[in-house]
């Protein structure tokens, strides 16, 4: 009888540890890697654009699509070897919204200082969804551009500016 009691509190606590577990595994990795895949890059456009973690992290994701979309294969993974967390960037770009709901907003785009609106023109309904203005994303190129030159040198930067035009 006294066995008996011991195997089924042993069963109760195996069962407990596994719940605790399923239960940290299942917290663990979102809040880890997904909320920020680079707290250095998200950090500098959190403190500089008084944006949220989630705004820099699919603002520079939807950033990075672009520049994917324009850079063939080679370019790209050096560009991405620049940047830690990079695939989850690109995961958490938001989709774009429809074209035309942002008329007005490609208008003030357009408008940034310098005219350097271009490819950065078609990231407005991807900024627009996370509650950011068009022209934001202006602001978040030449802070990603800075960290990018730190970090793989000024070519890859230069590469990576000269997609956003």
């Amino acid at each position: 009888m006294n066995v008996m009691k011991k195997i089924i509190t042993v069963l109760r606590m195996a069962a407990c540890l596994s719940a605790l577990a399923a239960i940290a595994g299942a917290q663990t990795p979102a809040a880890g890697t997904a909320a920020n895949p680079n707290p250095e890059l998200v950090g500098q456009l959190t403190k500089q654009l008084n944006v949220t973690p989630k705004q820099a992290v699919g603002g520079a994701g939807a950033i990075f699509g672009l520049a994917k979309s324009k850079l063939d294969p080679a370019q790209f993974s050096q560009l991405a070897a620049a940047v830690p967390g990079m695939n989850k960037f690109l995961k958490a770009a938001p989709a774009a919204a429809p074209a035309g709901a942002g008329g007005s907003a490609l208008g003030s785009l357009g408008s940034m200082a310098g005219g350097k609106a271009g490819g950065l023109a078609s990231l407005a309904g991807s900024f627009q969804s996370l509650g950011l203005s068009p022209g934001m994303a202006g602001k978040f190129a030449p802070i990603m551009q800075n960290y990018i030159g730190s970090k793989g040198g000024s070519g890859v930067a230069s590469m990576f500016a000269g997609v956003l035009k």
